[in-house]
């Protein structure tokens, strides 16, 4: 999927819905920390992973700038660390002027006044004013892949994050999460409307009927009423 149909297609979603949308598709929910904020509230951000290890130096950064494609979130990984910042200003000046669609750090940023002036978005786990403190010399391997939180990501994964945080979908299953996410978010809106309308939630998934039939049956569960009824709050 192309950056612009990607972004086209995740600015009518949320990242609720597109979590809702890997377990219908049983794909593993990778949502990184729940840390993983932006440093803009509302900023949204949606592309294929540039994967980036933070080794105390931006060289890093400019080589995943040459080595990846407009459109594409660079996702750095600094181990989580929250006694140093990893990305700043020029960094995310740079990434904006590559063509990038944002940053998401495993970490922490800098120079926040100016970061929302240029205005690409940026997540990260918080803020703090010193730079990099003491790293090891770095390597090809700081490149790539990334770890956010407890979930290791690559070029073969896309990032998608919104006010609720940051997740990561495989590029593979892409297509057949968002399909599912749409579907969610179309029954979803109806639920809400009805509710808004007088019909309460309760009515909507039949709620006496489930427990009728669990008293009589233990083991029938809410999440199997729901689809049996075409309910989405579970699934």
């Amino acid at each position: 999927m192309d950056p612009a149909a990607l972004a086209d297609r995740f600015a009518a979603l949320t990242t609720a819905h597109v979590a809702d949308g890997c377990l219908r598709a049983q794909v593993p929910v990778r949502c990184g920390p729940s840390g993983l904020q932006a440093v803009v509230a509302g900023s949204r951000v949606a592309g294929r992973v540039a994967p980036a290890r933070h080794a105390g130096s931006v060289d890093v950064f400019l080589e995943a700038f040459e080595r990846a494609a407009p459109g594409d979130v660079l996702v750095v990984d600094n181990g989580g660390r929250l006694d140093e910042s990893c990305v700043g200003d020029l960094v995310t000046l740079e990434a904006q002027a590559a063509g990038f669609g944002g940053i998401v750090i495993w970490g922490l940023h800098r120079d926040t006044a100016e970061i929302r002036r240029i205005g690409l978005p940026v997540f990260s786990l918080g803020r703090i004013p010193t730079g990099p403190i003491d790293h090891p010399v770095a390597t090809p391997r700081t490149i790539s892949p990334a770890q956010a939180g407890e979930w290791t990501v690559d070029a073969g994964d896309v990032v998608l994050g919104d006010d609720d945080g940051v997740l990561f979908v495989p590029v593979d299953r892409l297509e057949e999460v968002l399909g599912h996410a749409e579907r969610i978010r179309d029954t979803e809106t109806a639920q809400a409307d009805r509710i808004r309308g007088g019909v309460s939630l309760r009515d909507q998934v039949r709620l006496r009927d489930y427990l009728a039939r669990r008293a009589g049956d233990p083991e029938y569960t809410f999440r199997r009423h729901l689809r049996e009824v075409g309910g989405e709050i579970e699934v």
